[in-house]
């Protein structure tokens, strides 16, 4: 499956962002595959920040994002979300969606087996 990631922009410290990542392609449907969100902050590694299994049952979230970003998909679609609320400037990165059959190996960076391009958020204080 190809992933695109879009959605990312210059937002002020408190507002709020939605990031988009649509699947095309490919031998399986997208409903098929879990997905996630990691993003590279400028000089480090990337990191997780949250995960969907493909039924939509359940989520997983890093401790930094819990309570304040929600991960969703709309399969009919092909299309899954982050949005992103009270957001601070270290939430400030790269952010890339990823897609796996595995929801174990979707959370970890290099087991993903399916990458989208980054797209940047910029969180001004």
């Amino acid at each position: 499956v190809q992933l695109q990631a879009f959605g990312g922009g210059l937002v002020q410290a408190g507002g709020s962002l939605r990031l988009s990542c649509t699947g095309f392609g490919g031998t399986s449907s997208f409903s098929s595959y879990a997905v996630a969100w990691f993003r590279a902050a400028p000089g480090k590694e990337r990191e997780f920040v949250a995960a969907l299994s493909y039924d939509e049952w359940t989520t997983w979230y890093a401790g930094s994002v819990e309570g304040r970003f929600t991960i969703s998909r709309d399969n009919a679609k092909n299309t899954a979300y982050l949005q992103m609320d009270n957001l601070n400037p270290a939430d400030t990165a790269v952010y890339f969606c990823g897609a796996d059959r595995s929801h174990v190996d979707v959370r970890v960076s290099g087991r993903v087996g399916f990458w989208g391009q980054g797209t940047l958020v910029t969180v001004s204080s």
